[in-house]
């Protein structure tokens, strides 16, 4: 498809070469236009109102059928040829084309206005020195545009200014990498100093060189020339298309790439036609057929041939050929005769009734109720109509965490105040109470400044802190000093915090809930509100948090003029630093953080010291001297936090929780029953995506080992990938053990798989995203797919939306396995796209996904029914409607080739033409459909009290090549009782007055209704699930036969059309004798008899999964839905205490010597103390002195307790 658009796109003179490097200059459109760079339009779409025949027609005859059927067509215009009339193809092929390209105009209409609404919104542009309003799609290189806050980034932008200070931005990233935590970025001071000024920004002339478009979201590279100066460009500089403008009034960025060339579509991967693997097999197998057609058409020409020389040549005396035919081209004719007479082995009405088998189970998808999310008024949606019965077959699940997985939202659950728990409920027993949402919540009413989001159950905590108790007051007044949040207050008493990870978000707001109001902050002090009192810190110093030291610090001065350190962090790191006094105190802690950890809670240790005025005059004397060093400063630095960061006195713990959809432990617990891998791939950081992995059950204690993956190398990354195998599988050779083969049509497709290793023991592997980009190069790919499939469950954390696809297409290659991609955000699309099924959850990231999906619905937990439910009846129906198809059509055919020994291999047809022409579409089409629509082995709840019925799916048992020879052994059974009984019955018999009933057209009537019973009784035992409609279908279609055939056989008909309807009288001078109806019964008999003989053996000797569960379904009552059961208590000694962003806090930021740019009821403080500093260095954060300056007290605060 894609080469058939590029060719006629080099025809027309559009090809275009890759970039090298990008020349821009701002506000000069003629100078831009000359490089032929894209505008911002989006399309996603494939045909427009022109290129919609050509290119849908083109698709179409594609599949082999489809052309073989337009080859067929001809041929029986040719009167020479054929023996049936050329609307017995004409009329089904134009149905099956004008049903596919109506569906595929509806897909693609769809795919138009999600490209339309995206493409019409509208940005303000900088045109002739005027902002005016433009659509995104005309948006062009080089323009000045102007964002505002809350406003999607329209295009890759280079950031000119801002109205923050010092030209810093906030964006927040989910559609790009899942992230909700706000990144900063700053523009140039040269830019940044033209402001909002419209003057100064229309005379801007700078010009941009920088790299080409590519999909690397982490870097960039590139010069600002300006005025003879050159500037250097990086990440930090430039908004992608995809964020999001948060906590910005207003920016200005220069559009550096647009549309198809942007970052973010750059990683949205190539949009692929997905087919079925069924559509594979069925192409293969018609392939087959073909060639088995020929086989029979040439064995039946070799036979005329023979009967031509033998006993032809006898009738040309008084049956003369025609004119200018000879017996060699006579011969020559009849093969394609045969081609004719037998092309029913490939019924074009098994096309359509794919079609409208999968457009029937879409629909069910659709309509049901149980997948509907009433809270966002989202239903499931089947967006691709082609795909249903491959949800049955999944055997590779990839998911997404952040919004797939989660909520993206973190709440604060329970802490440990001095050694008492609090957060949960226990009734009078003793006994733990579960919280629901109808549960009592604290009343938070008498705090004005109060959250009304927030939630919280245990009243006792609230009593604690209202009798005045210091170590809870001091514990919250931790929570509300310790961090690098940044307060909003728009209105008087409207808060809004700014925090770069959600959880430390929580952690604040949970403070401010409880009385402890973190309200705002300068470089050098930051005010609280204590239980309704205004009390304003000294700030001296933040030691921030870095991956090594996993904690932070603050060190503040009370109004009292109180030196205090309050420090949280990771318990192990915490518990080390601790006073030997706190032993007690930590031992019972301890505890406490055992049951969080058990109930997949992200834990925290919070602890302070008071500090002499002495001592923090010469630690400072010794920082200033460590920090100015040419030498060692790095070591001399952590030794002084290491120095200062102990005898700390314990205050508690707290517990986040990184809210879970709904039924995602028991969802993936029922997936796993399902022997289905489950993958998760994340740009989230690796703890987090731990935490994760216990809270679903997916990583537990119990689990033999867990490996992680974390090296920088490629040598050390294949070392610890072998190492993790040797430990699995010791026995294990070097080598993976590849499976070659051809695959595909004609068998020109070269296949590899790599085998599946048992091991020992349950184990998991974590790998990281720089550690995964080597290891899926093309020397590492086997090894790192070879140890992760040994492994139940594999966590990939930061790999980009590129990787993810790599991920997938690596199993997809080796594995012959069907995968699923599940995501929420824009950063998901190149998985889903990748997949061959792609799901996209209407979640909280936009709806990029959900757009490229090819199922979408609104909670992760209702892929089990997508699954389980919908996927295994849809396989299910569509193996069980291709048996079937090729049984009655295979029977049909092998009755014709059977007659042709009887009538000199003349390529005259067994059954009357009206009838060949009803068979497939009236006489079996509905029986078939009502079957293939409403058949189900055992309903939803046995489905999900048994999810090992899905594991046939996975293994392709139910259809494959063996199955269709098998169908093909059967249909020739049947042909054969249904040929020779009918013709030794009736040889030589006569009817009650005499007369003799052996002439064609009664042994016709005779052999067509046996098959037509045969059929329609076979399938009735196919049929597990009857319904009113499959009843009306089955003897609706036999009464209409007979309707018809009476009618088409009367007199009236044909005196009315005697060439077309010859057959008159047969039906009432045959149907009328007792014997053809004992020939009926008996040739019943035979056909059907052995099928449930074989069966009933079959079932005794080796039962299947299906046949266990349909016994146990007809012997017990249908299974009640599972009652919901308070989680059982998990005490777990693995913790995590990763309450911090990804990265660098903001402690440069909050110590900044710049002050900030003063706005009314709103601060927030400058992040650089140099206005082009770089941004995100994973350098660690150091100590920064603070102006000498203080501010008096004015309030008294509590004293913090000395334990």
């Amino acid at each position: 498809m894609e080469s058939v658009r590029s060719y006629f796109g080099g025809l027309c003179g559009n090809e275009q070469k890759g970039e090298e490097e990008r020349l821009l200059r701002a506000n000069d459109r003629p100078y831009n236009l000359s490089f032929r760079y894209v505008n911002n339009a989006i399309r996603t779409s494939k045909y427009n109102i022109f290129t919609f025949l050509p290119l849908n027609l083109f698709e179409q005859f594609r599949r082999l059928a489809n052309a073989y059927f337009l080859f067929l067509m001809v041929l029986q215009l040719i009167p020479q040829v054929s023996s049936l009339s050329w609307f017995t193809t004409a009329v089904p092929l134009v149905l099956v084309l004008s049903i596919t390209a109506v569906k595929d105009a509806s897909d693609d209409i769809n795919r138009h206005k999600s490209d339309k609404l995206v493409n019409n919104r509208t940005v303000s542009i900088l045109i002739d020195g005027q902002l005016k309003n433009e659509k995104w799609m005309n948006v062009q290189v080089g323009d000045i545009i102007k964002l505002e806050n809350n406003q999607f980034v329209t295009a890759d932008l280079l950031l000119l200014s801002s109205s923050e200070p010092l030209n810093l931005v906030y964006v927040e990233t989910a559609e790009l990498d899942g992230e909700t935590n706000l990144k900063v970025k700053q523009a140039l001071t040269v830019t940044g100093e033209l402001g909002d000024s419209i003057d100064a920004l229309a005379y801007f002339n700078g010009e941009v060189k920088c790299e080409p478009p590519n999909n690397r979201l982490d870097k960039f590279k590139g010069v600002l020339m300006l005025n003879g100066q050159t500037y250097s460009l990086d990440n930090d500089k430039v908004l992608l298309r995809g964020c999001t403008l948060r906590n910005t009034e207003w920016c200005f960025g220069l559009v550096i790439f647009g549309g198809l060339d942007t970052k973010l579509m750059q990683n949205s991967g190539k949009t692929t036609f997905k087919r079925t693997s069924i559509d594979h097999l069925m192409n293969v197998l018609v392939l087959c057929i073909f060639g088995f057609l020929a086989t029979m058409c040439s064995i039946l020409t070799v036979g005329n041939a023979i009967w031509e020389m033998r006993e032809g040549s006898v009738f040309t005396v008084f049956l003369p050929r025609e004119s200018g035919v000879n017996a060699p081209l006579s011969i020559f004719l009849t093969f394609w005769s045969y081609v004719i007479v037998l092309n029913t082995v490939v019924p074009i009405s098994l096309y359509v009734s794919v079609e409208i088998i999968r457009l029937g189970n879409s629909f069910y998808i659709d309509w049901d109720r149980k997948m509907y999310y009433p809270k966002s008024d989202t239903p499931a949606q089947a967006r691709t109509t082609t795909l249903n019965e491959e949800l049955g077959q999944i055997k590779y699940i990839f998911s997404d965490k952040t919004g797939t997985l989660t909520q993206n939202i973190m709440t604060f659950n329970k802490c440990s105040i001095n050694g008492k728990a609090y957060g949960e409920l226990f009734d009078f027993s003793g006994q733990r109470v579960e919280i629901t949402e109808k549960t009592e919540k604290v009343d938070f009413r008498w705090n004005d400044l109060a959250d009304p989001k927030f939630t919280f159950h245990d009243h006792s905590l609230v009593e604690t802190l209202r009798e005045g108790s210091p170590e809870a007051q001091a514990f919250f007044r931790l929570l509300a000093l310790c961090h690098t949040v940044m307060p909003e207050e728009k209105k008087e008493g409207e808060l809004y915090y700014q925090a770069q990870s959600p959880d430390e978000g929580a952690l604040v707001t949970a403070a401010r809930n409880f009385g402890f109001v973190f309200r705002s902050r300068t470089p050098e002090t930051i005010t609280a509100w204590e239980m309704g009192k205004k009390v304003t810190y000294e700030l001296l110093a933040v030691l921030d948090f870095n991956n090594v030291r996993k904690r932070m610090s603050v060190i503040v001065r009370s109004p009292e003029g109180k030196l205090t350190l309050f420090c949280k962090g990771a318990d192990t790191i915490i518990f080390e630093r601790l006073h030997p006094s706190c032993d007690k105190l930590k031992q019972v802690t301890t505890g406490h953080l055992n049951e969080y950890a058990g109930d997949g809670l992200r834990t925290l240790a919070l602890a302070y010291k008071d500090l002499d005025e002495g001592y923090m005059d010469g630690w400072r004397q010794r920082h200033h001297e460590a920090s100015t060093a040419m030498d060692d400063r790095e070591e001399r630095l952590d030794e002084l936090y290491e120095e200062i960061e102990k005898d700390l006195m314990l205050l508690g713990a707290t517990a986040v929780e990184d809210k879970l959809q709904d039924g995602v432990p028991q969802t993936i617990e029922q997936l796993t029953k399902a022997d289905i891998k489950i993958w998760v791939l994340t740009g989230d950081k690796q703890e987090t995506a731990e935490n994760i992995g216990y809270s679903c059950n997916m990583l537990r204690e119990e689990m033999t080992e867990i490996f992680i993956v974390s090296a920088n190398t490629a040598e050390g990354v294949k070392a610890e990938l072998q190492n993790a195998r040797r430990k699995m599988r010791p026995e294990s050779a070097d080598e993976p053990s590849v499976t070659k083969s051809r695959a595909g049509l004609f068998w020109l497709k070269k296949t590899e798989i790599v085998q599946d290793e048992e091991v020992d023991g349950e184990y998991a592997l974590i790998i990281n995203g720089h550690s995964l980009a080597f290891a899926l190069e093309k020397d590492l790919q086997l090894e790192l797919l070879r140890t992760a499939c040994m492994c139940q469950t594999v966590i990939c954390c930061r790999v980009t939306p590129l990787q993810k696809a790599q991920v997938v297409q690596l199993v997809k290659k080796y594995k012959q396995a069907i995968t699923l991609a599940i995501g929420d955000g824009a950063n998901d699309v190149s998985m889903i796209k990748a997949a061959h099924i792609g799901v996209g959850i209407s979640g909280q990231e936009g709806m990029q996904a959900v757009l490229s999906s090819d199922f979408s619905f609104a909670q992760f937990r209702y892929l089990q029914r997508l699954l389980l439910v919908h996927g295994r009846w849809s396989y299910l129906r569509m193996c069980k409607f291709l048996r079937y198809f090729f049984y009655k059509n295979f029977t049909f055919t092998f009755v014709h080739f059977w007659y042709a020994f009887f009538c000199g291999f003349s390529a005259q047809t067994v059954y009357d033409e009206w009838f060949i022409t009803s068979y497939n579409l009236v006489y079996t089409a509905l029986p078939v459909l009502g079957m293939s629509l409403f058949d189900q082995d055992v309903n939803d709840r046995w489905s999900f009290q048994y999810p090992q019925l899905y594991t046939p799916g996975q293994l392709n048992l139910y259809f494959s090549k063996k199955i269709f020879i098998r169908c093909m052994m059967h249909s020739c059974y049947s042909s054969l009782i249904l040929f020779f009984i009918p013709w030794a019955a009736i040889y030589d018999t006569v009817r009650d007055d005499g007369k003799d009933i052996a002439d064609y057209q009664s042994f016709a009537l005779l052999a067509q209704t046996c098959l037509l019973i045969v059929v329609n009784v076979q399938l009735c035992l196919d049929t597990h699930y009857w319904t009113a409609v499959n009843q009306f279908f089955v003897w609706g279609s036999l009464a209409a036969y007979f309707a018809m055939t009476f009618t088409m056989y009367s007199n009236g008909m044909f005196f009315i059309f005697t060439s077309i309807f010859p057959f008159v009288g047969t039906a009432r001078n045959s149907l009328n004798q007792p014997n053809v109806w004992m020939i009926m019964l008996l040739t019943s008999l035979l056909c059907l008899l052995p099928v449930v003989a074989f069966r009933f053996i079959l079932i005794q000797i080796r039962p299947t999964i299906n046949d266990k569960v349909r016994h146990k379904v007809r012997k017990e009552a249908l299974p009640t839905p599972a009652p919901r059961r308070p989680p059982v208590r998990r005490i777990s000694t693995r913790r995590s205490g990763y309450a911090f962003s990804h990265t660098q806090g903001y402690g440069d930021l909050v110590t900044s010597r710049k002050f900030l740019l003063k706005l009314p009821l709103r601060t927030r403080p400058a992040l650089f103390s140099q206005t082009d500093s770089p941004l995100a260095q994973n350098l660690p954060q150091h100590y920064r002195t603070i102006a000498e300056e203080r501010e008096e007290p004015k309030s008294p605060t509590q004293e913090v307790p000395t334990e």
